[in-house]
């Protein structure tokens, strides 16, 4: 419990630091833009991303639930996978949030006020949190591919069809006027 009650305490910070984890894994250049600028309309990526990873950490300091941490880690991850990252990178960020909690407690850790047994509890819970982004992120690139060969299909056919060589199959003629009698009699 005590815990919890010190990462509430600190829960601004490191969401902060979170955030800070997530924007090292883009260009400088496109980490700055997504820091500096909160507006939601001029910079949907970071704010969509800072927004997950604080109702992500929220959720997480009730405890482990799926079904409330889904729609909170798919807003991160759902970005993350269109993304030209490998999936271990565009999900490092739920593993790194254990180094950085012991960072950010190690007065506590180091003078009892925070045991062994709760450390290893939050290690848990974070490592069924990467899980659980891992199952989303492979939703995510499903229905991306899913999107891209109903795209490439798309315009295939189009272009047969201005072409004018789209074939379509002619109906099944009657299977009983070429089956071969093999009887004789």
């Amino acid at each position: 419990m005590a815990l919890m009650n010190f990462l509430a305490q600190r829960q601004a910070v490191i969401v902060d630091r979170w955030f800070d984890l997530v924007l090292a894994t883009y260009p400088p250049e496109t980490a700055r833009l997504f820091k500096k600028e909160s507006n939601r309309f001029a910079n949907p990526v970071g704010s969509t991303t800072r927004d997950g990873l604080k109702e992500t950490f929220a959720i997480l300091l009730q405890g482990y639930d799926p079904q409330k941490l889904t729609p909170a880690l798919d807003k991160v991850i759902r970005i993350r996978a269109i993304q030209d990252f490998t999936p271990s990178d565009a999900l490092y960020f739920a593993l790194a949030l254990k180094s950085l909690v012991r960072e950010e407690l190690v007065e506590p850790i180091s003078t009892g006020q925070v045991n062994a047994e709760e450390l290893q509890q939050f290690d848990l819970t974070v490592e069924q949190l990467l899980l659980l982004a891992f199952n989303i992120y492979m939703q995510c690139r499903e229905q991306l591919y899913e999107l891209r060969v109903s795209e490439v299909r798309n315009q295939s056919a189009r272009l047969l069809q201005r072409a004018n060589i789209l074939w379509t199959a002619p109906e099944q003629e009657d299977n009983s006027k070429e089956s071969i009698n093999t009887n004789p009699t």
